[in-house]
């Protein structure tokens, strides 16, 4: 699992740190990780070409130019030809200057001549207190560095990106690679920022010792969602693994219940009870499927209720809030949605909004959730007392227990943005819902396994929700096979 925290933590924990170590040895170990990528870096882009390589660094006048300077005197000893752009020359880290020219390197006469004919370039003009976007003097060297064709290894983050929210406000430079220490922050799990990030290595700085328990955003991997898949075992039937009830789809969209029936049954359902108007179109496709014309409380027995999915003006939602079991309201759902009936719940509720239904329900500019989606999910989660998965190309899933980390998903492909696939996700959602799943790990396990569903489906080209149902399976296996 990748865990991140947000810059007040992060800062702390290194005041705490540097408090126990003797001056400058955090920089020195942020240093030594920094100059130990960019050298594998650039022996993958030339074999064995470290001695002689041409390395620019950009550099503010905070630590990350700091740690910058140093990496560079590191390369420097080792034959690398390692040129300074400094965008603040009277506030530069000044011993970092010191290393550097005792190395061999030197300050760079004209910053653009010097990227143009670089291997490789440290980015290294802003840390994590950066906001806003790049400076305006900083903008054309940004510019000609990715221009260049040399590999951007940013340090710590991209610079102009925004660290505790993923936010890019104004400019910002674009990073093949990034190297961060002691460990990953929001920025780097949430889009648009972790797009410019680039593949990420962390560098154990011995950060770990001080920073809490509990991060504030995590990330799950294979491993993690493996051990959250529910498996039957030799006494299970139908009803022990989870009866999921489905209210969904209408007289002019029959096909959304037929896609979040699809993304139950693929998602492990036991039985699929379906209560709406698009039973037929249900059973020609699913004849397993239970099938109820209603209203949901007479339906019969089910451990969770999936409600919303193309239900246009049908009855429903009321029913599902007003029941037992766990609930996950999505789409036509969340219209109108009644914050102090959701509050009042006892068992748990899954809300699950695009941006645009995030926005209806907070009362602000769709702008507003798309430029704070981090902000955004922990206010609606607070809000409805229920727990919020925000949909995106980083999916945020918040829990209202403000003690549980949100959780991030960026397993998805943009292939996914098609007509359907999020009916499917309320399906799968369901399903793990129904076996058991807190809400929390419904919302996110799903997430995962749909998001590797769509890339399995797409491969590169354009697929359909009804594809990306059909690949859930393969995805699981994927998953529960391990590494």
């Amino acid at each position: 699992m990748r865990t991140a925290y947000s810059v007040e933590t992060v800062r702390a924990a290194e005041r705490e740190l540097m408090d126990r170590l003797p001056d400058g040895v955090l920089m020195q170990r942020a240093a030594a990780g920094l100059a130990a990528a960019c050298a594998d870096l650039l022996r993958r882009r030339a074999p064995g070409r470290v001695y002689g390589a041409r390395v620019v660094l950009l550099v503010g006048s905070g630590d990350n130019g700091g740690d910058a300077l140093y990496a560079g005197a590191r390369l420097a000893r080792r034959g690398a030809g390692v040129a300074a752009v400094l965008l603040a020359p009277g506030r530069a880290h000044a011993p970092g200057l010191t290393a550097l020219l005792a190395a061999g390197g030197r300050v760079a006469d004209d910053p653009f001549d010097a990227t143009a004919a670089a291997d490789l370039v440290i980015d290294g003009i802003t840390g994590i207190g950066g906001r806003g976007g790049l400076r305006p003097d900083a903008v054309p060297v940004a510019r000609a560095a990715r221009g260049s064709g040399a590999v951007v290894v940013a340090v710590d983050l991209p610079s102009g990106v925004e660290a505790g929210s993923g936010e890019v406000v104004g400019e910002a430079l674009r990073a093949d690679a990034t190297v961060t220490f002691g460990t990953y922050k929001p920025a780097h799990l949430i889009d648009p920022a972790r797009e410019y990030a680039g593949a990420v290595r962390l560098v154990d700085i011995g950060l770990g010792a001080v920073l809490p328990s509990v991060p504030e955003l995590e990330a799950l991997q294979h491993a993690d969602v493996a051990r959250l898949l529910p498996v039957p075992t030799g006494e299970s039937d139908k009803y022990r693994r989870g009866v999921l009830g489905i209210v969904a789809g209408s007289a002019r969209y029959p096909g959304a219940a037929v896609l979040a029936v699809a993304g139950a049954l693929r998602g492990g359902a036991g039985a699929v009870r379906y209560v709406g108007p698009a039973g037929d179109a249900v059973i020609a496709r699913f004849p397993e499927t239970l099938v109820h014309t209603g209203p949901p409380a007479k339906a019969g027995r089910v451990q969770a209720w999936v409600v919303g999915p193309g239900l246009g003006d049908e009855p429903g939602v009321r029913d599902a809030v007003a029941s037992d079991v766990p609930v996950l309201i999505d789409a036509d759902g969340l219209r109108g949605l009644d914050a102090a009936a959701v509050r009042a719940r006892t068992a748990p509720t899954l809300l699950t909004p695009h941006a645009g239904e995030a926005a209806a329900l907070l009362g602000i500019p769709r702008e507003e959730v798309e430029s704070a989606r981090l902000t955004s999910v922990r206010e609606l989660a607070a809000r409805y007392g229920a727990t919020v998965l925000l949909k995106g190309s980083t999916t945020l899933v918040a829990s209202p227990d403000t003690s549980e980390p949100v959780r991030a998903n960026a397993t998805g492909t943009p292939w996914l943005a098609t007509a359907g696939s999020g009916d499917v996700l309320s399906g799968l959602m369901g399903s793990l819902l129904a076996a058991g799943l807190t809400a929390l790990d419904a919302g996110s396990v799903g997430a995962y396994v749909h998001g590797l569903a769509g890339r399995l489906a797409a491969r590169g080209a354009p697929t359909s929700a009804e594809g990306v149902a059909a690949s859930v399976p393969a995805a699981w296996r994927d998953i529960a096979s391990g590494p």
